[in-house]
């Protein structure tokens, strides 16, 4: 099935610097193995060396934080906007 993956700036290098592209896959992990076919290199900079979402990584299926669903197994229907936001940390 086929979604739409918004990539934040820092990984645009992989994407040929767009800021949206399609993807496949019925769940987070599919949609991220696929973008790695279409994109080489962008999934070690989501993922961490376990397969686990990296820590400053946020993943949103429609507005819905995955680490508060079914993490990498959250469904992704088709036509749904998966969104990749790097964390922000700062301070006074």
């Amino acid at each position: 099935m086929s979604v739409s993956v918004r990539i934040p700036t820092i990984l645009r290098t992989y994407t040929g610097d767009e800021s949206q592209v399609s993807a496949e896959g019925t769940d987070v992990r599919a949609v991220i193995d696929s973008l790695e076919d279409s994109f080489p290199g962008i999934k070690a900079r989501i993922l961490d060396e376990d397969g686990a979402i990296r820590r400053f990584v946020n993943i949103y299926v429609a507005e819905e934080d995955v680490r508060f669903e079914q993490g990498l197994d959250t469904q992704t229907p088709a036509g749904t906007q998966l969104s990749i936001i790097p964390a922000v940390a700062g301070g006074c």
